[in-house]
């Protein structure tokens, strides 16, 4: 199979998955109204679905070495699809969340083992061009996920949304079944030897570096994302549509990055591509801070999607080859810090929100991201270790 077939396969799964994922934000005040709820809890359902995520990845990236990659996302697949399908039904918050967890233990068969098949299949040389890629589709997901639920949800509800996220499922469900038709399957799960393979990538301090970096990163820069929707609408500056729309600025953001990573690799080099990147986030970071337009989040967080993508699609090429024989395992792994961080980022907003305020604690965060450009510039530049 041509990568760009491989790339095709995996891009509609890729979109559908990060459409579900994301279209539950700009909803928050839908969904807690609609629910009787509270908009602060409803925003944890963010965590509830990256918590899972991220621990069932020291399970699926073992079992995506050990059974095949193509195998092991049909599985995971079909299950979100049940999961999402199930939302539509959901009665209260508490089924609501109960299902939002299965969805994200099953998502983390998505785009994690998708990066690790394209680590198997694309040549180094190539591989961040080909991974930037790959995020196009993932990016337009969340584009779509954060901007069109958010409209969609006024009119269709959010049970309307959870339907249309079940359909695109159902599509990429069938577009994997049918590309991986050929593949060969793979051998037997064993466990002493995924404890062995996590042994070998735990002891390459290249590895933590990257597990520590896309963590601290994760946890500064998408904190803020469940707050964006009440914070909008307690300062008088939108509701669920205009919350959309001024989240899909992190998504065109990523597209900017997409379509500039080949000239950015070739002018630029790896250590400013990061340094160029924490900026970015950081002066968005700051700009969100004070903003209370959604047009000025909108170019805010377009801003942070570049330089968000500037360094984690660094993270990702980066990560691919520290464990050449045990790709799923090491994306794995990254993909478990990096939801991680992005569930405690959410706590740690909401806490800094209670205590401190918007401004003072989108500071905080952006001095952390910009540290975390900073420092992965100056250590991953150097070389493999």
């Amino acid at each position: 199979m041509s990568s760009r077939n491989l790339i095709l396969i995996l891009a509609v799964s890729g979109f559908a998955s990060t459409f579900s994922a994301r279209a539950v934000e700009p909803m928050v005040g839908v969904i807690a109204r609609d629910l009787s709820s509270t908009p602060q809890t409803i925003a944890l359902l963010s965590a509830a679905f990256a918590l899972p995520y991220a621990f069932i990845q020291p399970v699926l990236g073992p079992i995506g070495d050990a059974l095949g990659k193509e195998r092991v996302m049909k599985v995971a697949l079909s299950l979100l699809f049940l999961a999402l399908a199930g939302s539509f039904f959901a009665p209260n918050t508490e089924t609501l969340f109960a299902l939002r967890i299965i969805a994200g233990m099953a998502a983390g068969g998505a785009v994690p083992l998708s990066i690790a098949l394209i680590g198997d299949r694309v040549e180094m040389a190539q591989r961040q061009v080909a991974l930037s890629r790959y995020l196009v589709a993932v990016i337009v997901g969340q584009l779509a996920g954060s901007s069109l639920a958010g409209l969609l949800a006024e009119w269709i509800g959010w049970r309307g949304v959870f339907g249309l996220s079940t359909l695109m499922m159902a599509c990429a469900l069938a577009a994997t079944v049918i590309g991986f038709r050929g593949a060969l399957p793979g051998g037997r799960f064993d466990p002493r030897t995924a404890i062995l393979r996590y042994r070998d990538i735990l002891s390459n301090p290249r590895a933590l570096f990257l597990f520590a970096s896309v963590f601290v990163e994760a946890c500064a820069i998408f904190s803020v994302f469940p707050y964006i929707a009440p914070l909008l609408e307690e300062r008088g500056g939108g509701g669920a549509t205009e919350a959309g729309f001024a989240i899909g600025g992190f998504a065109v953001g990523g597209l900017v990055y997409s379509a500039l990573v080949s000239w950015m690799l070739r002018r630029l080099g790896l250590g400013r591509i990061l340094i160029g990147g924490g900026f970015f986030a950081a002066a968005a970071l700051l700009a969100l801070g004070f903003a209370g337009d959604w047009k000025l989040d909108f170019l805010a967080l377009l801003f942070m999607g570049l330089g968000f993508y500037m360094m984690h699609n660094t993270f990702q090429a980066q990560v691919t080859e520290v464990a050449p024989g045990a790709r799923a395992s090491a994306v794995a792994l990254h993909a478990f810090s990096f939801f991680c961080g992005q569930a405690l980022g959410v706590v740690l907003m909401g806490f800094g929100l209670r205590h401190m305020g918007l401004t003072a604690s989108t500071m905080i965060a952006a001095a952390v991201i910009l540290a975390v450009g900073v420092n992965a510039s100056l250590v991953l530049s150097r070389g493999k270790n």
